[in-house]
């Protein structure tokens, strides 16, 4: 009989010690850190003694191959974990359409656009640079376009957490709608040998999948098998199988039923973001980050048109779009950014604008195979490029921080 007495080092949670660790991974730091970590120990098995082992798990094939489903690890934490990711997205971008940030054209158009501007530069940066140099590719013209939502606000949350609250509005709905046309670019232009039978099933599943969901008391039972087969369907068909996840998102219902204190949507994103910040993410990471850091493998990587087009434009095509479209939407209309906010405050936020990462790391996955000689070349862009955005963003967002700060003094001073 054990004496509950007795230290013990490890320990089943209770209930209670359970939901806070759920909590803890719901926090947008704490998924910004398993992220970093998942990072770093990629980096750090790839380089070591035992770089062959993580290419042989990484290469090692699972599933079966009558379902089109023989993987190797690696693409199973792409196509696979990555689902639960682009399910989470898809819940937070169905309750900012109906119930957020997008339901009000006049409260979010200027993020919206500042959005798109801050894709199309990016792009136009990649492509000018690949256009321009011997080797150049532009198949990967896409890759500097997104922004990693989680690493972006915990930037912003641990340097800039004086700053108005605005701004934290203004990074969140320029994020989602990131996310939202990131997705659109994957559907469209990574579509690979498109399978209409297949497409037609997943979207049949779809569609039973939003009848199950808006029930009463929808079934977990239910609706889970048939997401897993909406995601197999998908996967068939050509498509990237992350979009199922997205699509099973947008069914969920996002406002509140009668007698309900918050709706499904909510309800389902806080139930998987756990999953998704404390599980996928890390492993996706753990297995497409892995690259070599030797001297020579950056040299090589610096001298690629194509780590070139992708680094500048997180570092600096993505805060030019943004800042520009913000500019010229500013200035030749009505619209208008929040009192309390000023440029400097906006060109700060731009900048952690530029933190790719995960969606940047799945569309170069998506644009280079494994064989090319770029695709090594595009990770550590990403990677550099990611980290230098989020250390300029530091940087500016501290010196605005305490440009408030002096300002709130004076205005104590001159009341006190």
């Amino acid at each position: 009989m054990t004496d509950d007495r007795t230290p013990q080092l490890f320990r089943t949670l209770s209930p209670g010690g359970l939901r806070n660790f759920a909590d803890d991974l719901r926090a947008e730091n704490t998924g910004a850190v398993l992220l970093l970590a998942g990072t770093v120990l990629a980096l750090v098995w790839a380089n070591s003694p035992w770089s062959g082992a993580y290419e042989a798990l990484s290469d090692t094939v699972v599933g079966p191959s009558a379902l089109h489903l023989d993987l190797t690890v690696a693409q199973w934490a792409t196509d696979g974990l990555l689902a639960v990711f682009f399910f989470v997205v898809g819940l937070e971008l169905k309750r900012e359409v109906v119930d957020g940030q997008l339901r009000t054209p006049s409260t979010a158009i200027v993020p919206i656009l500042a959005a798109v501007g801050g894709m199309a530069v990016p792009a136009l940066v990649y492509t000018l640079v690949n256009t321009s140099s011997d080797g150049g590719s532009l198949d990967g013209w896409a890759i500097p376009v997104a922004t990693d939502i989680a690493f972006a606000v915990a930037v912003l949350s641990a340097f800039g957490r004086r700053l108005p609250t605005a701004l934290r509005a203004f990074l969140l709905t320029l994020a989602v709608v990131d996310d939202l046309l990131g997705i659109v670019v994957i559907a469209v232009f990574y579509a690979d040998g498109l399978a209409l039978v297949w497409l037609a099933a997943a979207a049949g599943a779809i569609a039973l999948f939003a009848v199950l969901v808006r029930r009463r008391r929808p079934n977990a039972w239910l609706l889970v098998p048939l997401a897993l087969l909406a995601w197999g369907f998908m996967h068939a068909s050509g498509i990237h199988a992350t979009i199922a996840g997205v699509l099973l998102g947008f069914t969920v219902p996002a406002l509140a039923r009668p007698g309900q204190d918050v709706s499904l949507a909510e309800r389902f994103e806080h139930l998987w973001r756990p999953v998704s910040a404390g599980f996928a993410v890390p492993v996706f990471a753990l297995f497409a980050a892995g690259v070599s850091l030797s001297p020579s493998a950056l040299a090589s990587a610096a001298a690629d048109p194509v780590a070139q087009g992708v680094a500048l434009g997180l570092v600096l095509g993505k805060p030019a779009g943004i800042l520009l479209a913000a500019f010229v939407l500013v200035r030749l209309t009505r619209a208008s950014l929040d009192p309390a906010v000023r440029w400097p405050d906006l060109t700060a936020v731009a900048c952690v604008g530029g933190v790719g990462f995960t969606v940047s790391l799945l569309i170069g996955d998506l644009s280079f195979d494994v064989g090319s000689p770029h695709a090594e070349h595009v990770t550590a862009a990403i990677l550099v490029g990611s980290l230098a955005a989020a250390a300029l963003g530091a940087v500016l967002l501290r010196l605005r921080t305490r440009a408030h700060l002096r300002a709130t003094e004076v205005v104590d001073s001159a009341t006190g």
